[in-house]
């Protein structure tokens, strides 16, 4: 059942980000030769206005394969490569942006049930530099170091992301509100024994504040938004090399994370496992955005560097051209998907 249900999640995401491109791509005129969910061989398909729909042996992956999209057919009435690069950029980024909104209704859902974590410290530790700054339960705070906070998870995750920082010795200067006032204090944080370092305060992601129905649409778009600068701050410690490909994990790993999480909240009920596998979703979802906008050849990033360069330059880059530097970044793609599901399938044994 676990197999299932992460394969159901999978495919939903995935569906949507294509269902994105077929949507602009049909609003832009342009012919949807197939829509396919899965990869590899069909395992049964149907043609319905003028489209095929297609259904994959591997459950991994999509697409919305339109007429003209490699560079050909450029005359032909619904070719792709017909269109003017700025309708072109609008069908291509369509997918990725599907993923945000979907990540977006899905947040609502979530915050419109049970609410937001208010960014609120709930205890302070005896000792440590919080409690010498004069930093009090009950405070929220608002910002660190200048970045903006909204919810909980984000002191929590900027401590995660910054030890490198936290560990130089420099002070880090904290907003927050008490009683409607605003405050300020630099704390220097200190190792707390463990070699991780430490502010001395500490909250509740799990507690949550109500929000109305326009405090529902905004948090669940700073939910995305978190979701996003997680995102993107792995890739940068994966870059940085704070962490390794080893530390990375993918379709096999976050299948078995999706089902040890559906296993755990069925004693729950099963309105927990369907907020929990929501949860997970909006994780994916954003992910899943976020990656195809890298501008990695064969990802919808990709595609739209070569757009954006031709809507400069007023002149097409050479579709041959274009479909190797694709075909080379797909490779690489298919690599790195070989290493990753290598290293899922040695941590489970």
């Amino acid at each position: 059942m676990r197999f299932i249900v992460a394969i159901l999640i999978f495919s939903f995401i995935i569906i949507f980000h294509e269902f994105g491109h077929f949507l602009l791509a049909k609003l832009n005129g342009v012919t949807v030769l197939e829509f396919s969910l899965g990869m590899g061989p069909r395992l049964f398909s149907f043609v319905k206005g003028g489209t095929r729909w297609s259904l994959k042996l591997l459950p991994l992956g999509g697409s919305c394969m339109m007429l003209g999209e490699d560079g050909e057919d450029e005359q032909v009435e619904g070719s792709f490569s017909a269109k003017p690069a700025w309708r072109r950029i609008l069908i291509v980024a369509a997918g990725p942006v599907f993923n945000f909104i979907l990540a977006w209704i899905m947040s609502a859902v979530i915050i419109g049930s049970f609410g937001y974590d208010k960014p609120e410290i709930l205890a302070v530790s005896e000792g440590l530099p919080a409690e010498a700054a004069g930093l009090q339960p009950g405070d929220v705070i608002t910002s660190i170091n200048g970045n903006r906070v909204y919810l909980y998870r984000e002191v929590a995750d900027y401590t995660d992301f910054h030890q490198r920082l936290y560990a130089s010795g420099k002070p880090v200067t904290i907003g927050y509100t008490r009683d409607g006032e605003k405050g300020e204090v630099s704390i220097v944080p200190v190792d707390s024994g463990t070699g991780r370092y430490v502010l001395g305060i500490s909250g509740n992601s799990n507690m949550r504040t109500r929000a109305g129905i326009l405090k529902t649409a905004l948090y669940s778009c700073l939910e995305v938004r978190y979701w996003i600068r997680t995102t993107f701050m792995s890739l940068r410690m994966l870059v940085t090399g704070s962490v390794s490909l080893n530390d990375m994990t993918g379709p096999v790993g976050v299948v078995s994370i999706i089902g040890d999480t559906y296993q755990e909240s069925l004693q729950d009920g099963a309105f927990y496992v369907f907020l929990n596998m929501l949860n997970i979703a909006i994780l994916l979802s954003a992910n899943l955005g976020v990656m195809n906008l890298l501008p990695i050849p064969a990802l919808d990033g990709g595609r739209l560097i070569f757009l954006l360069v031709e809507l400069v330059r007023r002149k097409r880059i050479d579709p041959d051209t274009e479909a190797k530097i694709h075909i080379a970044g797909f490779m690489l793609l298919m690599v790195l998907m070989v290493v990753v599901m290598f290293n899922d399938i040695r941590r489970l044994f």
